[in-house]
Protein backbone atom coordinates (compact mmCIF):
# COMPACT_ATOMS: atom_id res chain seq x y z
CA UNK A 1 0.00 0.00 0.00
CA UNK A 2 1.47 3.46 -1.10
CA UNK A 3 0.45 6.40 0.71
CA UNK A 4 0.72 9.74 -1.01
CA UNK A 5 0.54 13.25 0.78
CA UNK A 6 0.39 16.23 -1.23
CA UNK A 7 0.98 19.84 0.33
CA UNK A 8 1.40 23.16 -1.12
CA UNK A 9 -2.16 24.53 -1.93
CA UNK A 10 -3.31 27.63 -1.32
CA UNK A 11 -5.36 30.69 -2.75
CA UNK A 12 -3.07 32.61 -5.44
CA UNK A 13 -4.00 35.71 -7.62
CA UNK A 14 -4.23 34.68 -11.47
CA UNK A 15 -0.72 34.96 -13.23
CA UNK A 16 0.64 33.67 -9.68
CA UNK A 17 2.39 30.42 -8.87
CA UNK A 18 2.53 27.55 -6.73
CA UNK A 19 4.30 24.38 -5.78
CA UNK A 20 2.39 21.23 -5.12
CA UNK A 21 4.66 18.57 -3.42
CA UNK A 22 3.56 14.63 -3.75
CA UNK A 23 5.55 12.74 -0.74
CA UNK A 24 5.39 8.88 -1.42
CA UNK A 25 5.44 6.04 1.58
CA UNK A 26 8.25 4.53 -0.66
CA UNK A 27 10.82 4.66 -3.30
CA UNK A 28 9.11 6.21 -6.07
CA UNK A 29 11.20 4.24 -8.43
CA UNK A 30 8.95 1.23 -7.54
CA UNK A 31 6.06 2.81 -9.02
CA UNK A 32 5.81 3.00 -12.58
CA UNK A 33 4.28 6.18 -12.50
CA UNK A 34 3.28 9.12 -10.56
CA UNK A 35 0.34 11.56 -12.11
CA UNK A 36 -1.38 14.58 -10.78
CA UNK A 37 -5.00 15.18 -11.41
CA UNK A 38 -7.50 17.83 -10.53
CA UNK A 39 -10.75 17.97 -9.95
CA UNK A 40 -13.58 21.19 -9.73
CA UNK A 41 -16.42 21.63 -8.51
CA UNK A 42 -19.25 19.28 -10.61
CA UNK A 43 -16.58 18.90 -12.98
CA UNK A 44 -14.82 14.88 -13.91
CA UNK A 45 -11.32 14.32 -12.34
CA UNK A 46 -8.90 15.11 -15.09
CA UNK A 47 -5.23 14.07 -16.01
CA UNK A 48 -2.81 17.15 -15.32
CA UNK A 49 0.47 15.20 -16.00
CA UNK A 50 2.81 11.95 -14.99
CA UNK A 51 6.12 11.35 -14.79
CA UNK A 52 7.21 7.64 -15.05
CA UNK A 53 10.05 5.96 -13.54
CA UNK A 54 12.42 6.40 -16.14
CA UNK A 55 11.62 10.38 -15.97
CA UNK A 56 9.65 10.59 -18.90
CA UNK A 57 6.93 13.54 -18.44
CA UNK A 58 3.70 13.93 -20.23
CA UNK A 59 0.75 16.87 -19.87
CA UNK A 60 -2.71 17.70 -20.61
CA UNK A 61 -2.76 20.01 -23.22
CA UNK A 62 -4.06 23.13 -21.45
CA UNK A 63 -1.41 23.04 -19.02
CA UNK A 64 1.47 22.21 -21.51
CA UNK A 65 4.23 25.81 -20.83
CA UNK A 66 2.31 26.50 -17.37
CA UNK A 67 2.94 23.65 -15.48
CA UNK A 68 5.65 21.17 -14.73
CA UNK A 69 5.92 17.97 -13.07
CA UNK A 70 9.75 16.86 -11.72
CA UNK A 71 10.57 14.72 -9.21
CA UNK A 72 13.45 14.39 -6.16
CA UNK A 73 13.99 10.53 -6.01
CA UNK A 74 16.00 11.00 -2.39
CA UNK A 75 13.09 12.68 -0.71
CA UNK A 76 10.69 10.13 -2.76
CA UNK A 77 8.37 13.28 -3.71
CA UNK A 78 7.17 14.13 -6.82
CA UNK A 79 6.22 18.17 -7.55
CA UNK A 80 4.32 19.92 -9.82
CA UNK A 81 5.34 23.70 -10.48
CA UNK A 82 2.26 25.72 -12.15
CA UNK A 83 3.16 29.26 -13.35
CA UNK A 84 0.61 31.69 -15.09
CA UNK A 85 -2.60 30.42 -12.91
CA UNK A 86 -6.20 30.93 -13.84
CA UNK A 87 -9.08 31.17 -12.51
CA UNK A 88 -9.81 28.11 -13.97
CA UNK A 89 -7.23 26.70 -12.58
CA UNK A 90 -9.24 26.31 -9.64
CA UNK A 91 -9.52 22.50 -7.82
CA UNK A 92 -8.64 20.13 -5.59
CA UNK A 93 -5.26 18.70 -6.96
CA UNK A 94 -4.62 14.98 -6.33
CA UNK A 95 -1.47 12.93 -6.38
CA UNK A 96 -1.99 9.50 -7.72
CA UNK A 97 0.29 6.66 -8.11
CA UNK A 98 0.31 3.30 -10.13
CA UNK A 99 1.95 0.17 -9.49
CA UNK A 100 1.29 -2.99 -11.51
CA UNK A 101 -2.34 -2.79 -11.18
CA UNK A 102 -2.74 -1.34 -7.92
CA UNK A 103 -3.07 2.48 -7.80
CA UNK A 104 -3.27 4.82 -5.04
CA UNK A 105 -4.95 8.49 -4.76
CA UNK A 106 -4.04 10.80 -2.15
CA UNK A 107 -6.25 13.12 0.16
CA UNK A 108 -5.97 16.07 -2.35
CA UNK A 109 -5.04 19.63 -1.65
CA UNK A 110 -7.07 22.73 -2.64
CA UNK A 111 -5.92 25.37 -5.30
CA UNK A 112 -7.87 28.67 -5.46
CA UNK A 113 -7.13 31.28 -8.29
CA UNK A 114 -8.35 34.61 -7.83
CA UNK A 115 -9.65 36.72 -10.59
Amino acid sequence: QVQLVESGGGLVQAGGSLRLSCVASENIFSINAMYWYRQAPGVQREFIATITNDGSTNYADFVKGRFTISRDIDKNTVYLQMNSLKPEDTGVYYCHARRGRSAYWGQGTQVTVSS
